[in-house]
């Protein structure tokens, strides 16, 4: 890819949708973990940034910035033309509010341009803070449907981050549905687990991915376990790592889809990774608007974009769930670590030499890295230090690579083993020299305009992309030109020179009068002047609405709640032997929760034939069915069964639940992420929900925190599950299972096996399928909270939640005992849980309300 000193973004759009409309240019939106990523991104040409505070983002693990850092990074990408965003995208706990409503004061206060947020709660508060400052749903949201984006708008959303699996074509359907802008990551790295649906590192070490914690337990190598035999599948043991999204093939579409914002991802990454990518998409997005490049140039462009791509980060690229599923491509499940450009297989090795057919173009001074098909084992690499071309012979020809002398151990090299370039020093610096210095390197354009005839003032207009504009007068009158008069070209030259501004002269329109000329020295004045008023405009911050009164508070709201006189359990089943064992008790509540939604007609019959009428119709119980949780466009089909099964209500899970049934009682499942009271108060008061279900990721502090902020009966408890860790669209058992691609040719092993995923430690995780194909793992261990139980009674809790999985009716009933005799004060918590472990072997622990010292 060629690297040149200084680039300019141009203004032409010429490409045309296939409705004959020009669409909107979308902002090029990169990420920036520290000065330096600022830096790469604005000189590469990165329309906006994204960046994270020292508290309240989901990349904890980055430098991040501070409260402090604000004001001067502000001006300092304005002035550059580029706008920030702060990302404010975890849960926030109720004992977090008042900190976050400091830091949004800070923010809106700082004239930062947006904050993305992925807490319900949050954009409550911010629309109470102030009126107009700009919020964006994060894609920890996981809005999936125009329902989605709707509740985003009514929460006071100006655009919506979509979740990254959602394909072009349901893009298109969502933004025609809704046209507030949409945005999507269209590169870097893709979990597996839908955003803001992932509790893996909450449940196996504390760790929420939902406030900025990620483990990536998705990047480790797992068995695939069916009916309780290992399935043979090779060097093929990383089931959940995705390969790293690559939208570049799939732009045009992107951009005709009406897409506003497209999102490079990588706040962890270097900055050399922000300059080279997004310098990649600056010139593809650009070439894809102007739709005026020879074909030829674009397959060379092509090649080396890839090649950029690929050394940038790179663990294989793949269109991720544009194109639609496609499980066998999504998860190569060779690798789950950065890897690069494929040189190529060895196919010699001698006792100081490889010798491979180049896939790839390689020089001396490269690294490279012989993956064998153990990268959890430690893996041979180093740097290139000769490349021989080898003799003429028999079949394709080889090279011989040699490396400095002690640096591979030759004898862990085979025959076999896949070669990858991880290193270009030639290109690394070439990408570095696009953002070091003070230099201003890529350039934003001006718009000029100049008026005046002979005896008057000259008058110097200036505009920008920004909407700004300024006017300046000179202090001497144009006179008649006898000769060297200030034609176009004069005009353009003079006007033109912005040295070290981040300013280039576009276009120029000259309204002058007659022949006439000014002196260079009061042309070049005009000319400073304009530019530094200009910049100074530039660099203002934003100007927000900002309150300053306390915010309103839900706390002061009460609701009238039927609540029962004592505390009761509620039981979550998966199966209607499960369902039957739970009807043999004197349990009210039963949530069912199973794979195939046509069984819920049966489930409601059988629970309407074993209890009285008048229990079944009164709040103190009933029988819920919970509909998958995650909804797309086409999956109406699934709400329908849902509501002709004529359940006494719906466990709801995601925004297009909370309208989907209007009739009935609801109740707001875990899936809402319900960390504080404005969250709750939002779905209690404003959506109908008769209760809600604290989110997992409160430990027992926090979630006391919050029942005590209003009426602890609002909220249901759940103190016994296998936590549902990853929810996800890639399908393990089509991938692994079958030669299909998606539920249409997979034969649906999911509905003949028991499988499970075993992980490191020899724990098997559970495998299910919902009805939309959609897979979740589930903690192999059972977790409870019941050593807490008898202090959330004396905070007002009354709803207590038991979920099984795949127990046996004996197992669920001697489960149930156990707990009523918990809530009845027969035994301790500390009493039940080791008794069911030593009885189950489940190994029950404290899970989620297990107190979080760090």
């Amino acid at each position: 890819m060629s690297i040149t000193p200084a680039q300019t973004r141009p203004t032409e759009n010429r490409m045309v949708s296939p409705t004959g409309i020009a669409p909107v240019r979308p902002e090029l939106l990169a990420p920036a973990g520290d000065w330096e990523c600022v830096r790469a991104a604005v000189e590469n040409g990165a329309d906006a940034i994204y960046f994270g505070l020292s508290r309240f983002n989901a990349r904890m693990r980055a430098k991040n910035f501070t409260e402090a850092d604000l004001p001067a990074l502000m001006e300092f990408i304005h002035r550059r033309g580029v706008r920030g965003y702060v990302t404010f995208n975890t849960l926030i706990f109720e004992n977090e509010l008042a900190s976050a409503e400091d830091y949004l004061r800070s923010i809106i206060a700082a004239g930062v341009d947006a904050a993305i947020v992925q807490d319900v709660g949050i954009c409550r508060l911010i629309r109470e803070l102030s009126p107009n400052f700009p919020i964006h749903a994060s894609t920890q949201m996981t809005v999936t449907s125009p329902a989605g984006v709707d509740f985003a708008k009514k929460l006071g959303c100006q655009l919506v981050v979509l979740a990254r699996e959602c394909s072009i074509a349901e893009i298109q359907r969502i933004h025609q549905a809704n046209p507030l802008p949409i945005e999507v990551f269209v590169h870097g790295a893709l979990c597996v687990a839908y955003s803001g649906q992932c509790l893996t590192s909450e449940s196996l070490g504390g760790r929420s991915a939902n406030r900025g914690e990620c483990a990536q337990a998705c990047r480790l190598p797992y068995d695939l376990i069916s009916d309780g035999r290992q399935v043979p599948l090779g060097d093929r043991r990383y089931l959940l790592s995705p390969q790293d999204l690559s939208g570049l093939e799939v732009l045009p579409e992107l951009v005709q889809a009406g897409i506003s914002s497209l999102k490079i991802e990588g706040r962890l990454k270097s900055p050399d990774y922000v300059a080279s990518i997004t310098r990649v998409y600056r010139q593809a997005l650009d070439r894809a608007l102007a739709a005026a490049q020879p074909e030829a140039t674009d397959e060379t462009s092509s090649r080396a974009w890839k090649y950029d791509l690929e050394m940038g980060f790179s663990r294989g690229l793949y269109t991720g769930w544009f194109k639609g599923i496609d499980n066998q491509e999504l998860v190569h499940a060779r690798f789950g670590k950065k890897r690069g450009v494929f040189l190529g297989t060895v196919s010699r090795v001698t006792r100081d030499s490889v010798w491979l057919q180049l896939e790839s173009p390689t020089k001396l001074g490269d690294g490279i890295v012989f993956d064998a098909g153990t990268p959890d084992q430690g893996e041979e690499g180093g740097r290139i230090y000769e490349i021989k071309p080898a003799p003429g012979g028999k079949g394709p020809p080889l090279t011989e690579l040699k490396f400095g002398h002690g640096h591979i151990d030759f004898q862990k090299v085979k025959v076999g083993d896949k070669v990858w370039k991880t290193s270009d020093p030639e290109l690394e610096r070439r990408v570095r020299q696009t953002y070091d210095g003070d230099t201003p390197k890529f350039r934003r354009q001006l718009r000029a305009e100049v008026h005046g005839k002979a005896g008057e003032p000259m008058t110097l207009i200036l505009r920008d992309e920004m909407g700004h504009t300024v006017e300046v007068h000179s202090t001497i009158p144009l006179a008649s030109a006898q000769n060297r008069p200030l034609t176009t070209e004069v005009l353009r030259e003079q006007i033109g020179r912005l040295g070290g501004t981040g300013l280039c002269l576009g276009g120029l329109t000259s309204h002058l009068e007659g022949e006439v000329l000014l002196p260079l020295s009061e042309l070049n004045r005009i000319r400073r002047e304009a530019v530094s008023q200009i910049e100074q405009l530039r660099a203002q911050p934003q100007r927000w609405t900002l309150r300053d009164s306390q915010a309103y508070s839900p706390r002061s709201q009460t609701r009238s709640t039927a609540a029962p006189a004592t505390p009761e359990l509620i039981v979550l089943v998966r199966n209607l032997a499960q369902l039957q064992a739970v009807l043999t008790t004197s349990v009210a509540t039963i949530y069912c929760e199973f794979e195939d939604p046509k069984k819920y007609r049966e489930a409601v019959t059988l629970y309407r034939q074993s209890r009285p009428t008048t229990l079944s119709e009164s709040p103190a119980g009933g029988i819920f069915v919970a509909p998958p949780r995650i909804f797309k466009p086409g999956e109406e089909w699934i709400l329908k069964l849902i509501t002709s099964c004529e359940a006494d209500g719906v466990l709801i899970r995601n925004y297009d639940h909370l309208t989907a049934f209007p009739q009935g009682r609801k109740i707001g499942d875990f899936s809402l992420n319900v960390a504080n009271s404005w969250t709750a108060d939002y779905f209690l008061r404003h959506q109908g929900l008769e209760r809600v279900t604290a989110s997992y990721d409160l430990n027992f502090e926090q979630l006391a925190a919050l029942l005590e902020s209003g009426s602890a009966p609002d909220f249901e408890i759940t103190i016994h599950q296998h936590m549902p860790m990853f929810h996800m669209e890639h399908c393990v058992f089509c991938a692994f299972m079958s030669s299909g691609k998606d539920y249409h040719d997979c034969g649906r092993p999911c509905e003949k096996h028991d499988v499970r995923l075993k992980d490191r430690v020899g724990q098997e995780h559970p495998l299910k399928a919902d009805a939309g194909c959609r897979n979740t793992v589930y903690n192999a261990l059972a977790q409870t909270g019941a050593e807490y139980v008898q202090r959330m009674i004396q905070l007002g809790v009354v709803r207590f939640r038991l979920e099984f999985l795949n127990e046996s009716p004996q197992v669920v009933l001697q489960t149930l005992e156990m707990y009523d005799r918990l809530l009845q004060g027969e035994v301790t918590g500390s009493q039940l849980w080791q008794e069911l472990k030593l009885r189950h072997q489940l190994g029950v622990t404290r899970g989620q309300m297990e107190r979080n010292e760090t």
